[in-house]
């Protein structure tokens, strides 16, 4: 079956595999791009996942996650702006194609969510000269607005367009299926983002109905409700060919079967329905 065009996020067998064994994994199945997570990079050392990633002749697609900017002082927001900048250094060490930003919610004890976007204007502004200088790519990934107050206080595609041209060069969105099927004005947006070759990213993944919960139940291609192909053709319209990148979290089924199986099921379902 095809693979080219598809990539794994390693949050899909994050609980299956360590990151060596998640590459060895992918390779197995002709699966040649990734996106690697901070903690899995962290708990296997830098330096070896680097090598693990180029000596497999992996492709990295992304790598997660920046952000998380809003803090209740600004010590809380000086150490996010460090911790991005240590983000966009593992990023560049792994050879990633760009940095993917989850942005953050409200801080403790606040409900002012125009606050808390302007703390993550603050904060990209902050660190894009460093990330331009090491030349980093940074895509926001707006998330649905259910983790508005928690994950992401940029919900739409739109908002995220706007803090990109806000920002200006260097500055693009990671559009995930999941956490975007729903918009009205999705078609716009996405034709907006091409036009600006502002589309870094493409993450796959289902929406399941019923949702059981908030974070750890999507589902994998085909068993839920997403126009794959409509979707596809909209990003391709705008001009993005790059991968289709898998990301799954989904601790009650997903997470509890063998990598190699999450694997194939990935592939079969990108060659039948993505």
């Amino acid at each position: 079956m095809k693979t080219e065009g598809l990539s794994i996020n390693l949050a899909t067998v994050r609980q299956q595999w360590n990151l060596r064994e998640a590459v060895e994994g992918c390779a197995r199945h002709g699966i040649m791009a990734i996106d690697p997570w901070r903690d899995q990079v962290a708990a296997y050392g830098l330096a070896e996942s680097a090598r693990v990633i180029k000596d497999h002749g992996m492709r990295v697609t992304g790598y997660c996650r920046g952000g998380m900017f809003p803090a209740a002082d600004a010590a809380g927001r000086a150490a996010a702006i460090d911790d991005n900048k240590r983000a966009i250094d593992e990023a560049a060490t792994v050879g990633a194609e760009c940095l993917v930003f989850v942005v953050g919610g409200l801080p403790p004890g606040s409900r002012d969510l125009n606050a808390a976007r302007g703390m993550v204007a603050e904060g990209f502004a902050a660190i894009l000269p460093y990330a331009r200088s090491v030349n980093m790519p940074l895509a926001i990934e707006p998330l649905h607005p259910m983790y508005a107050a928690d994950r992401a206080c940029v919900n739409t595609l739109g908002q995220a367009l706007d803090l990109c041209d806000l920002l200006g060069d260097g500055v693009g969105v990671a559009i995930d299926t999941y956490h975007v099927w729903w918009d009205p004005d999705l078609a716009r947006q996405i034709a907006r983002a091409g036009a600006a070759k502002q589309i870094y990213a493409h993450h796959i993944c289902d929406w399941l109905v019923p949702t059981k919960d908030m974070l750890l139940d999507r589902g994998m291609m085909g068993d839920g409700i997403i126009d794959f192909r409509a979707f596809r053709r909209m990003i391709e319209d705008a001009g993005f060919h790059g991968p289709q990148e898998v990301e799954i979290f989904s601790a009650q089924d997903w997470w509890k079967r063998p990598g190699d199986e999450v694997l194939q099921t990935c592939v079969e379902r990108f060659n039948q329905v993505c």
